[in-house]
């Protein structure tokens, strides 16, 4: 393994779009050094879940995984999604290998605690086996996770992609000089959210204070932003939002999407 990593997570509306798909499979099957992938599939669960006959509840944009639900996630996450993914980048000439949490316990992860709101089996990661991670990219091979982890009592839990992006990258930060790049279908975090040209090409804690009060930071993008400030202030040394087909560009440093900026010490 080289001493750079890169880690992208791309969700929305990509997974579901087969030439959006293809066109950044080969953008990422074509990045230099070691890579890790992790991916969504919201739409798709929805759909499959629909067709099952298995009721769809979401709470503030978030799904609720009660058990019919968690088979359809598995079945799709894990089976559908990962390995039509693993199988596409097998014919880019990158030799993937389909992952959850649960495989080689790579993500270990907690129930979330029955608050407010019942999430269901919905998980909290509690610890990432790095080590084990480094053994998977020293024998050259590309990890594709999907968004599901495991709990100490066997149970697959629902997790979300891009709280399970952040936290591996913060792990692997020990061992890596560790970019992260959230990947979708918007040019990276805006301005205006009815302008796709309104691109903040910097994002400072400041700054994301400021787009939240105001309100032109709002809904999932707010968890996606706190992951990706987390994720900097434990240790990964760069952290971008971009849309798909600009994964190239955004991991080169050319300017593509939103870059997150730490303030500088004094």
């Amino acid at each position: 393994m080289s001493t750079q990593l890169t880690i992208i997570k791309i969700g929305g509306n990509v997974i579901d779009n087969p030439d959006a798909l293809k066109r950044f499979l080969t953008a990422f099957a074509g990045l230099p050094g070691d890579k890790i992938l992790i991916h969504g599939g919201g739409k798709v669960a929805t759909q499959v879940a629909e067709k099952l006959g298995v009721q769809t509840t979401m709470v503030d944009g978030r799904r609720i995984t009660d058990r019919p639900m968690l088979d359809v996630v598995t079945m799709v996450y894990g089976g559908l999604v990962n390995k039509q993914l693993v199988a596409q980048l097998q014919a880019l000439g990158v030799n993937a290998i389909g992952l959850t949490g649960a495989d080689a316990g790579t993500v270990l992860a907690r129930k979330r605690p029955v608050k407010e709101i019942d999430y269901g089996f919905v998980g909290d990661v509690v610890e990432v086996d790095s080590g084990q991670i480094l053994y998977f990219l020293r024998q050259g091979l590309t990890p594709v996770y999907a968004p599901l982890t495991y709990d100490e009592a066997g149970n697959i839990l629902n997790t979300n992609a891009d709280t399970m992006a952040s936290t591996i990258a913060v792990d692997m930060a020990g061992r890596a000089t560790v970019s992260l790049v959230y990947c979708f279908e918007k040019k990276g975090v805006l301005a205006n959210p009815d302008d796709d040209d309104s691109v903040i090409g910097q994002l400072s804690p400041e700054l994301y204070a400021e787009h939240k009060a105001a309100g032109t930071i709002n809904k999932g993008m707010i968890p996606k932003l706190d992951n990706a400030f987390n994720a900097l202030d434990k240790g990964v040394s760069r952290v971008v939002i971009c849309h798909a087909d600009e994964v190239a560009a955004a991991v080169t440093g050319a300017g593509a999407g939103t870059t997150l900026r730490l303030p500088t010490p004094a």
